[in-house]
């Protein structure tokens, strides 16, 4: 049965348009974590780990590897838009997806507010004559028009800002390791692994809670489901194939970082509020010119490359929460020529637009989006674990222990150690998300409107 068919099967048009190849998806994932990513939270991730920065990123990309696994499951079993509000629905239960849809846009409408503001208060730190709140309307207006223009246009960008990175994310290396060579580097080799003086598992995975921030992004290939031209099978193998191209970028380029930190010492103790320890570091390697080109790279990565996709995987997540009646129909609305979800791209650009305005007024912008961000989305993952064996163990019966039960709950108990290490604010900010969404759901089923997956039974919707 064919991806198309299987749309059909349960009560949904193709509306969007079949054009990304399995090349497509793995760029899409790895722009969306950006292979740079490290550089604008490195300080933040040394602090917290002691310095065991490469541990901490190896962890999470292990934890990310059992959330990828499960994805991909999910996926060939329901190849369509909206990632973990669909595989959770359709999966255990449609209340249970509409409270993981809500999870997950805590992560997703959120995001692109935080990479925009990180964007430009790089560029503002390297240009100070253009103000913040500029360089913000900037960048959102820019992604706008590109992701209005068809999700072709939005692949073709990818892919060139890959390229792009890829070469600055070398120079550093290349220009890092000579630095080592000549004895510029403080610590043992192995220390960024590990550190016997600051070693213990709750630091690391407090440091892992952060780190994963890089991370997140992987899950966005599932929100173009309907846009996959190949088989559902290339979903979860681009996830997989992302993770690992990434997840070894990061802990390459931390390990060398954090062997140029001129002071170590100093940045676990005092942190870094300014979040320049990677431009810090870059200077100490090779001098001004490439602290500068480093944070050049972060703002546009995050400013245009990564924030680009991140309004297109959130437009995709509305839109199929709209088009099952979850949310206002207006987002359902599909551009008749270029195929894309219109209203939903022009309303995450407007949210991402006023929030970001917002949280540039607050001294703990970043850090509060940064958060938020990371408790909804592992929450979702852990609903997302429980989809895998729910809809394979207890209703289809399958045997197969591995893919369909130990590697789930294995990604379900390294999550859930990581939010019970995460920071206090972003658990009670977290928990009163959810409680909204629960306060929401009960109001909908009051009102008689409970949520429904087209095509689905009785029994799989948990009547």
């Amino acid at each position: 049965m064919s991806d198309v068919e299987g749309i059909e099967r349960y009560g949904y048009a193709q509306e969007l348009r079949r054009s990304l190849s399995f090349r497509d998806l793995v760029v899409y994932g790895l722009i969306f974590m950006v292979p740079i990513a490290p550089f604008g939270i490195f300080g933040s991730v040394f602090q917290g780990s002691g310095g065991m920065v490469a541990l901490a990123y190896a962890i999470g990309m292990l934890a990310m590897m059992f959330t990828a696994g499960s994805y991909a499951q999910m996926s060939r079993a329901f190849p369509m838009a909206g990632s973990v509000y669909t595989y959770a629905g359709r999966g255990i239960g449609a209340p249970v997806g509409f409270l993981s849809g809500w999870m997950i846009l805590l992560d997703y409408v959120l995001v692109p507010s935080l990479l925009y503001l990180i964007a430009s208060v790089a560029m503002n730190s390297l240009v100070p004559a253009v103000p913040v709140w500029l360089w913000l309307i900037a960048f959102v207006v820019l992604n706008t028009v590109v992701n209005y223009l068809g999700i072709e246009m939005t692949a073709r960008i990818n892919r060139i800002m890959l390229v792009a990175e890829l070469i600055i994310l070398a120079i550093f290396l290349v220009v890092g390791v000579v630095a080592l060579t000549q004895g510029k580097g403080h610590g043992s080799a192995l220390s960024p692994l590990y550190n016997h003086a600051t070693f213990s598992w709750g630091l690391v995975f407090g440091a892992v809670s952060i780190a994963v921030l890089s991370f997140l992004g992987f899950d966005g290939i599932s929100t173009l489901a309907e846009e996959n031209r190949e088989s559902a099978r290339a979903i979860g193998r681009s996830m997989v194939a992302a993770l690992v191209l990434t997840g070894v970028l990061f802990i390459v380029q931390t390990w060398v970082a954090s062997l140029l930190v001129p002071d170590q010492a100093g940045l676990i103790a005092h942190g870094d509020p300014d979040g320049t320890a990677f431009y810090d570091a870059a200077r100490a390697a090779g001098g001004a010119w490439l602290a500068k080109l480093t944070a050049l790279a972060t703002a546009i990565s995050w400013g245009f490359a990564n924030s680009l996709v991140a309004q297109a995987a959130t437009s995709r997540l509305l839109y199929a929460m709209a088009r099952d009646r979850q949310l206002p129909g207006f987002l359902a609305k599909v551009h008749p020529r270029r195929r894309v979800p219109v209203n939903a791209t022009l309303l995450v650009a407007a949210v991402s637009l006023g929030l970001g305005l917002y949280m540039d007024s607050r001294s703990d912008g970043i850090t509060l989006l940064s958060s938020l961000v990371n408790f909804g989305a592992m929450t979702a993952f852990l609903v997302l674990h429980v989809a895998v064996v729910v809809h394979y163990v207890v209703r289809s019966g399958s045997r197969d222990w591995w893919r369909h039960l130990i590697a789930p709950a294995l990604g379900f108990l390294i999550l859930g150690y990581v939010v019970i290490n995460a920071r206090v604010a972003a658990q009670k900010m977290g928990f009163v998300w959810l409680a909204i969404g629960v306060i929401v759901l009960v109001g909908l089923l009051i009102a008689r409107r409970r949520p429904t997956l087209a095509g689905i039974t009785g029994e799989e919707a948990g009547q």
